[in-house]
């Protein structure tokens, strides 16, 4: 799992043997330390959750995705060969109200994120809001104040003592 910030809009292109779409786009990832730069990663979407990708996702938002990392061998243009990490997606989560609505996924339906209030009928009076238990009552202002105890620390032995060892050592 990755909390993520888009960078690029998800680009979407078919395969040649089947036409399935898979869907590219470009992230941004916090780093661990605060001085540590953000990193950023391609993350791949296939199937349906390409097209969701294209039609949900927009630069800036904020997701919590879901999916295996891998790494890819890439040779530069220059010819040096390196090394870059790619996300393959397996389910969107969104993290504020504008991210593209419920989370969508290829393999679970969509959940609402929170639950909605259930409507009343006309004139039924609303039930009283619950509140927090009350705090226990304090000491008087008065009293000392408690030390608080020494630990008592279990000093016996975890094998008895004495000449009767049935064990043989």
């Amino acid at each position: 799992m990755l909390e993520v910030e888009v960078l690029e809009a998800p680009q979407v292109r078919y395969t040649q043997d089947n036409q399935t779409p898979v869907a590219e786009m470009a992230v941004q990832i916090e780093g661990l330390r605060p001085d540590d730069p953000p990193g950023q990663l391609k993350v791949v979407g296939w199937g349906n959750l390409a097209q969701d990708l294209q039609n949900r996702v927009q630069v800036g938002q904020r997701f919590v995705l879901e999916g295996r990392l891998r790494m890819n061998t890439v040779t530069r243009q220059d010819g040096v060969k390196e090394k870059r990490a790619e996300f393959t997606l397996a389910r969107l989560h969104p993290l504020s109200p504008g991210s593209g609505g419920a989370p969508s996924s290829a393999a679970e339906p969509a959940r609402s994120p929170a639950p909605l209030p259930t409507p009343r009928p006309a004139g039924a009076a609303t039930p009283a809001p619950r509140r927090a238990p009350a705090p226990a009552p304090s000491r008087s202002a008065t009293a000392a104040p408690a030390e608080p105890a020494a630990p008592v620390w279990d000093t016996s032995p975890l094998v008895p003592l004495g000449d009767d060892d049935e064990i043989p050592f």
